[in-house]
């Protein structure tokens, strides 16, 4: 009898521990677009003849001392985890207009399995960051942050 209440608690306890970690993930994945943008801001400031950078290692130290910083390696962000583009069970990726300099970019924050995450986070230079779920469009479509649920808190 003591087994059968342990596994019942166990069977509405286990999915949302695994909801709460997904939201989590979903979160510090927001939080991660924000640091992007915010040193996006930085470098293209520090380096108009390049623009926005154009990968997610050129905004952190890129194996250096950070000690001359340059623009493939600006030192903006120091958290390596992000800057090699797989933080918290999401995968991120900058991707820029391709002018010289650049005048925009556009940055991805993709679940890495279905368990870490349910939806899809995506900004660009106007610091706008929107939420959809997967294989919904990204910054045409979904959810500003804060503008209410589409299935992504």
């Amino acid at each position: 009898m003591v087994v059968m209440v342990i596994l019942i608690i166990a069977a509405i306890a286990i999915p949302n521990l695994v909801h709460g970690k997904m939201r989590a993930n979903e979160a510090a994945a927001v939080s991660s677009v924000k640091t992007i943008n915010t040193a996006q801001l930085m470098y293209n400031d520090a380096f108009p003849e390049v623009g926005y950078a154009s990968s997610l290692a050129n905004l952190g130290a890129h194996g250096s001392s950070c000690e001359k910083p340059t623009s493939t390696n600006a030192c903006l962000i120091m958290d390596e985890a992000l800057t090699t583009g797989l933080k918290s069970g999401y995968m991120f990726e900058i991707v820029a207009d391709g002018n010289t300099p650049a005048g925009g970019y556009t940055v991805t924050a993709m679940p890495e399995t279905g368990l870490s995450g349910r939806c899809s986070i995506s900004s660009n230079e106007s610091g706008d960051i929107h939420i959809s779920l997967p294989g919904s469009p990204g910054i045409a479509g979904g959810k500003s942050v804060g503008a209410g649920s589409s299935g992504c808190e």
